[in-house]
């Protein structure tokens, strides 16, 4: 890593870090946090229990849905990839709706995140059959576009056929993405395969950076396109299906974050841009989860809307800035 990335590296985990210790603390007397024991305090639990797991949780989706976006558009080379564009994030959206419309997580809470999973691994068994026969990435893009669009288009059936309002409001609503009221089970069903899939797409770096030369020129230098595309749509996967189970869609910040890192780093090297993208991804999150809850705002707003007003405006402005590179 060049300096100036370390330099970015370092500033975006002091960004994490002050970020998380805001979220943990803010709006709470200090004096009284830490003047008291832990065991006794009610503060203390208010914390440990509530937000510390969302604050975490916030942290290793964003950095998840970072890096999956990093590998995604170096995988794909198109600049407006994103983890939702194979359909990975539609397919747990989709089982953690069939858990609740089932009724099973109402029986057992855990079932909600573990369908979601089950969702996105599902969509990523057949994703990987189709880019171990495709010809191009191309294909495989178009078929992750059918793939999200079919899946979307299940969710809204599923939505249609609420049984009552109230069924519906709360579909609706996990949909938009948040992690509010998240304990310490959340965390831990969905922090180690996200932790997991961001290690394997930060290995999966290197060939990648081959894959920049062209599919033909790849090939020719021993590089397995077919083994690269599974191994990255499996790791996408763990970084993005889990924090999807758990919290919701959260969009835009894969497509986001790696372009803001380009831009501050310079550079487009996966090596350099996958791990930066994680903790910017990170960083991002937590700060759109603490908007979020600003007590400037009448009523606490989904994580999901914030993401989207920060993104949307971004993905509209690297569209136009594509557009003007194709004309010149």
């Amino acid at each position: 890593m060049n300096a100036r990335a370390g330099r970015w590296a370092v500033l975006g985990l002091g960004a994490c870090t002050l970020l998380l210790a805001i979220s943990l603390c803010a709006g709470l007397p200090l004096a009284e946090l830490f003047g008291s024991h832990q065991g006794d305090s009610k503060l203390g639990l208010v914390v440990l229990e509530i937000r510390l797991p969302r604050a975490l949780l916030a942290l290793v989706i964003g950095a998840g849905l970072g890096a999956a976006g990093a590998a995604l558009q170096a995988l794909l080379r198109n600049p407006l990839a994103e983890p939702g564009v194979l359909g990975i994030s539609a397919g747990a959206a989709a089982g953690a709706v069939l858990a609740f419309y089932s009724g099973l997580s109402l029986t057992f809470a855990p079932l909600l995140p573990l369908g979601g999973f089950i969702g996105a691994l599902l969509v990523t068994v057949v994703l990987s059959m189709l880019a171990a026969r495709a010809t191009s990435t191309t294909t495989l893009l178009l078929a992750g576009l059918a793939l999200n669009s079919l899946l979307g288009a299940v969710v809204a059936l599923l939505l249609s056929l609420a049984p009552n309002p109230y069924a519906l409001y709360e579909l609706y609503f996990w949909l938009m993405g948040s992690v509010t009221d998240r304990s310490l089970l959340h965390l831990a069903l969905a922090a180690p395969p996200l932790l997991v899939g961001i290690a394997l797409l930060v290995r999966e770096a290197r060939p990648m950076e081959v894959l920049a030369l062209g599919e033909e020129t790849a090939v020719s230098l021993g590089l397995d396109l077919p083994r690269l595309r599974q191994r990255v749509i499996f790791a996408t996967a763990l970084a993005v299906g889990p924090g999807v189970a758990v919290a919701g869609a959260i969009a835009f910040v894969g497509m986001l974050v790696p372009h803001l890192v380009r831009a501050l780093v310079g550079s487009a090297r996966p090596r350099l841009l996958i791990p930066l993208s994680a903790i910017g991804g990170g960083a991002l999150t937590l700060l759109a989860d603490l908007l979020s809850r600003s007590p400037l705002l009448p009523v606490e707003l989904k994580l999901g809307v914030i993401t989207a007003l920060l993104g949307a405006p971004a993905f509209l402005l690297v569209a136009l800035r594509l557009r003007e590179g194709v004309a010149r």
